[in-house]
């Protein structure tokens, strides 16, 4: 049953048309929960818990930025983990009073536009990525992927926060829902965008398998001077799951967002809590547990990084064996 039908029906039972009128005033023990925005209770364990994962990883993601030194990596995730944080004490709030609008609209808006922050930290680490294995490997130079996928990040954060800031802001069902629909194209250039990443990735791959069959153990090893090869690996592996992590969450919110309030995504608390929660968990725990100070130590940056590779002899044997088996082929 739609909000607008259980109204319907209460109105003809003779229900407070004061509360009907003004939900804001309604609480558990005056108001049916189909008045809420949402129709459930938000579980208080469930968006507790995190609450204190994504509080935990943030602090962690400061202390490992501070010690590294990986500013752009450390910035980006701060936003994202910052937002996570305020739209689940947004939900816990949700749980002590489902029918305050500004609680919903405030996790609505911040856990909408967080995973753009997480998204940019993973657009930073293939060009990363790409310094090791040798940018003659790649279709694009390292930062050119950083700077076509970040301005792609940037354009969705800006849709999706002025639909936020819209739908916030609106006095009328209407215009909310006008907002509402900014931020359904905003995310829905965020999951065209994280398309284009992955593929771009795959290339990359296949790439180095076919072409950079040179790229040897030990030599690999040589431009890893802080971390072993496995650990290098374990760091690819952490950034896609990440980015399948998010690229899943971004297809369900397109998908919730489009069926309305109403819809069957929009009030089913266990999708969301699944779908939305668990794959930004997942995310963020794998780019915590492997961050990049722990692979690449302080030469995140990429001028830091091209310096340290330039002395290495093996650098320049790699890319001349690299270049020579394209040619070949």
């Amino acid at each position: 049953m739609s909000q607008n039908e259980t109204i319907t029906q209460l109105m003809n039972s003779g229900f407070n048309l004061t509360l009907l009128n003004n939900t804001s005033l309604c609480t558990i023990d005056t108001c049916p929960i189909s008045l809420a925005s949402v129709r459930y209770r938000a579980s208080l364990g469930g968006n507790a818990f995190y609450l204190a994962l994504f509080l935990l990883l943030l602090i962690l993601q400061l202390g490992f930025g501070f010690k590294w030194r990986t500013w752009s990596y450390a910035g980006s995730m701060f936003g994202g983990l910052a937002l996570e944080v305020i739209g689940y004490v947004a939900r816990v709030q949700m749980h002590h009073n489902p029918f305050n609008g500004d609680h919903f609209l405030m996790y609505l808006v911040v856990l909408t536009i967080a995973p753009c922050f997480i998204a940019a930290a993973i657009y930073l680490s293939l060009a990363r990525i790409i310094l090791i294995y040798g940018e003659s490997l790649a279709r694009f130079k390292p930062r050119t992927y950083t700077i076509i996928f970040i301005c792609c990040d940037v354009f969705s954060l800006v849709l999706q926060a002025a639909g936020g800031g819209i739908a916030d802001t609106a006095e009328s069902r209407s215009l909310q829902q006008a907002g509402i629909d900014v931020m359904i194209a905003g995310l829905s250039f965020q999951v065209v965008s994280l398309t284009a990443f992955m593929v771009l990735c795959a290339d990359f791959a296949w790439s180095v398998r076919s072409k950079g069959g040179d790229v040897s153990k030990a030599r690999l090893q040589s431009r890893l001077s802080t971390c072993s090869v496995a650990r290098f690996h374990m760091f690819i592996g952490a950034i896609a799951v990440a980015t399948l992590g998010i690229y899943i969450r971004s297809a369900y919110r397109v998908a919730e967002l489009r069926e309305g309030f109403d819809g069957k995504l929009a009030n089913d608390e266990v999708t969301y809590m699944i779908l939305e929660g668990a794959m930004v968990a997942l995310a963020c725990i794998a780019m915590t547990a492997l961050h990049p100070g722990f692979v690449f130590g302080r030469n995140w940056n990429q001028k830091r990084a091209r310096a340290e590779l330039s002395q290495d002899p093996a650098e320049k044997v790699e890319g001349e064996h690299a270049m020579g088996a394209v040619e070949r082929k």
